[in-house]
């Protein structure tokens, strides 16, 4: 058996822990977003005696997870409450990513609906040149809408008043 020192240097076997900048270049993610990821619990690390960071590899699928809960527009608080219902240190079995699935695909279907509302609201919107303001879900004259909640409300759903 070939050991590590007799190796060439191209030729070395992948280590189990990762540092930071080999975090950073395998996840494509800045060192400064890995360390607030850190801080947020989206992920861990272990210290070396020098005190230098030291993350398992399993970690990269956490981080894929994280960009991927982000395209689809989940926060990285939803994000971490998925990730805490799985291991850390090894990809989840098929019974550890169930309930996890399950509640992100709620949370994705219920995006889904509101996507769909805002395209047919906004395509009964000629160039925001409506043809009447009374109906449309952008026109909301002296803030009204304020005291129903944040967001774009009649893009939400909320009707508009009649005086």
């Amino acid at each position: 058996m070939t050991k590590p020192e007799d190796r060439p240097s191209g030729d070395r076997l992948p280590s189990d822990r990762l540092t930071i900048g080999e975090l950073a270049a395998r996840s494509g993610l800045a060192t400064s977003a890995l360390r607030y990821y850190e801080q947020l619990g989206l992920i861990s690390s272990e210290r070396t005696a020098g005190g230098q960071r030291r993350y398992h590899r399993a970690i990269l699928r956490r981080l894929a997870f994280v960009r991927a809960a982000q395209r689809v527009g989940l926060s990285l608080d939803e994000a971490r409450e998925a990730l805490a219902r799985l291991p850390e240190d090894h990809a989840p079995k098929a019974a550890d990513w169930a309930p996890v699935a399950r509640t992100w695909q709620r949370r994705i279907d219920a995006q889904i609906a509101e996507l769909q509302l805002l395209r047919r609201k906004l395509g009964g919107c000629i160039g925001c040149g409506c043809l009447s303001l009374k109906k449309c879900g952008l026109y909301n004259p002296d803030d009204s809408a304020a005291d129903r909640g944040p967001g774009a409300r009649y893009l939400l759903g909320d009707t508009p008043s009649t005086p």
